[in-house]
């Protein structure tokens, strides 16, 4: 629902105009674009650009397989654009999105790509112009009811809408060990109810159109021990276990792999598996 503050400041309650609902909702997200945005990741966003993963470029070679056309792509929640520049090898042009003028900051640069930033909910783009719009590790933190009626906006006829996640990477079963318990005991409490849904595998999660059944993906990187910690550092919740309790606890997890990862300066291969779902515009 529209806040009532916002229709009382802006006097949008006795406009003599027929505003849809949409309609209010663009105009308010537009004037208070971080009221409800939680920035979990601006804090860390250099360091969200150097380690988390990125993405194969199978991955865009099969949705870019789905479309019709290949004209426009949105990217919408790019983060540091990791998908956006993906997206380039298969579309003429990309526009990425996110709320995070840091995270935009880092983004890696094409160009191909138009970057905004600017809320998923509150994306001007004229209606029918959007062959793919992605969304990569972010949907879960959307205002989804008021995302997905712009996703139906601005999609062609048969375009293809894409989110995907991903959970705890896995290296070896003894790393795996130690990180599976970081995730699930040390840092737990200060997983966001957003997380939750990638825990789940996004089977909670209500997307709004039927699945199209996908292959699976992967993401892999190596990491020597130093940016495997890295990229635990960019987790929210590690950030907000250090903003509560005033110390790392990734200075214990690196102890904790030091046993069993064997020197610390050899690279590994860390995976991980992509929570893909994917769906085609229809009438909803």
């Amino acid at each position: 629902m529209i806040h009532e503050r916002f229709l009382k400041d802006h006097s949008l309650n006795n406009c003599e105009y027929n505003y849809t609902y949409q309609a209010y909702l663009n105009v308010y997200l537009r004037f208070y674009p971080m009221k409800n945005f939680t920035d979990n990741f601006s804090k860390q966003a250099d360091i969200y650009a150097k380690y988390r993963p990125h993405y194969p470029k199978e991955l865009f070679e099969y949705l870019a397989s789905l479309t019709e056309q290949h004209e426009l792509a949105w990217d919408c929640g790019t983060g540091n654009g990791q998908a956006a520049v993906g997206l380039t090898s298969f579309f003429k042009k990309v526009i990425a999105t996110d709320p995070s003028e840091q995270q935009i900051h880092h983004a890696g640069q094409h160009a191909s790509i138009e970057y905004r930033v600017e809320r998923a909910e509150a994306f001007e783009q004229e209606p029918n112009t959007v062959d793919l719009v992605t969304v990569a590790n972010a949907l879960h933190w959307f205002e989804r009811d008021a995302f997905y009626e712009v996703v139906q906006r601005v999609l062609k006829p048969n375009g293809i809408f894409a989110a995907w996640a991903y959970e705890v990477p896995f290296v070896s079963p003894d790393i795996d060990r130690v990180t599976r318990y970081f995730h699930d005991v040390v840092v737990d409490e200060f997983w966001a109810e957003p997380n939750r849904l990638v825990e789940n595998q996004y089977r909670d999660l209500i997307f709004p159109y039927s699945l199209i059944d996908t292959p699976a993906f992967y993401s892999m990187r190596e990491f020597d021990l130093a940016g495997f910690i890295a990229y635990f550092n960019t987790w929210s919740a590690t950030q907000k276990f250090i903003a509560a309790k005033e110390y790392n606890p990734t200075d214990q997890l690196a102890k904790d792999l030091l046993s069993v990862w064997g020197n610390p300066l050899d690279k590994r291969r860390v995976v991980w598996k992509l929570i893909l779902r994917v769906g085609k515009k229809t009438n909803l």
